[in-house]
């Protein structure tokens, strides 16, 4: 009775009638919150720090206003990181330079070029983990549960053994299925953000977008990813970096083809059509220079 009843339960699978259950990868978003345990507040301003040891800082401007906002963060390696904010809305933005300590403010534009300061705020930083920074969301790696191209991510590493087998589907994919924007590349203006889920119908981005893209994917699936901003000769560029338990740290997105590691860079792959020169130019770590990490 069990094999006909196996049997007739086969035929009906076979036949659509009871569907197979896709099984998809584990996601792991790691949430960006203002928890409101440690926080410096003003009538127009706020900064909440409670949550620096997982590597982000909320940040918000209180007031409804037209004029521009801005934030910045100065870390304890000197380099200052300024973000444009929207009036009333939390911001997570991270803490790239490890431990030690950091000075948060928020501007006001008042004219021009000249803006006014609205609150600043020194915190001290100890993360729990190196990779705290690089696992979650924040103002230029926005992404939630929903976010299509975390669930694409899911979809397509769930078969996948380890990190470095992630991290070769979602390249593959991306410069396969993403087309570079000549026509935005020359009108995007200053303060830009990557809109993950316009960019999933659009399929086509700036280099700044093929890196969020794959940042986002890549940290929902625990793959612990910088998006670098530097220059690769005299132009500005975007790509990844990606940890490997292994190698460490290994800049400008990394590939391996069984033997050996290699530089990859999806917005050049992508336009370049993988060609034998655009990746010799690829796989040649001189010719990449970081300026920033998020």
């Amino acid at each position: 009775m069990k094999k006909i009843f196996g049997i007739i339960l086969a035929l009906a699978v076979f036949a659509g009638i009871f569907p197979v259950q896709q099984t998809e990868a584990k996601t792991k978003i790691y949430p960006t919150v203002a928890s409101g345990t440690l926080v410096k507040s003003t009538s127009d301003g706020e900064i909440d720090y409670s949550n620096t040891a997982d590597g982000y800082v909320m940040v918000k401007y209180k007031k409804a206003t037209s004029k521009t906002i801005k934030a910045q963060l100065v870390g304890p390696n000197g380099n200052t990181y300024t973000y444009t904010l929207r009036a009333n809305k939390y911001e997570a933005l991270p803490l790239t330079e490890g431990n030690g300590k950091y000075k948060v403010s928020l501007f006001l534009n008042v004219s021009g070029n000249s803006y006014a300061i609205v609150m600043s705020e020194t915190i001290s930083v100890t993360l729990s983990s190196q990779f705290a920074p690089y696992l979650r969301a924040n103002q230029y790696v926005n992404f939630t549960q929903s976010t299509k191209f975390v669930k694409k991510a899911a979809t397509l590493t769930k078969k996948c053994k380890n990190d470095i087998a992630k991290v070769k589907k979602v390249y593959q994919y991306v410069i396969k299925k993403f087309k570079y924007d000549k026509k935005k590349a020359q009108t995007v203006k200053a303060g830009y953000l990557p809109d993950l889920n316009k960019l999933y119908k659009q399929k086509k981005g700036i280099c700044f977008d093929y890196a969020a893209v794959m940042t986002a994917m890549l940290r929902s699936q625990g793959v612990a990813t910088k998006l670098v901003i530097g220059y690769t000769g005299n132009a500005y560029h975007a790509w990844i970096n990606v940890y490997s338990k292994k190698k460490g740290w290994i800049t400008g997105a990394i590939y391996f083809n069984g033997k050996k590691w290699k530089l990859m860079d999806p917005t050049f792959a992508s336009t370049g059509k993988s060609s034998k020169s655009i990746m010799k130019y690829i796989g040649n770590g001189r010719n990449y220079k970081a300026k920033y990490s998020y």
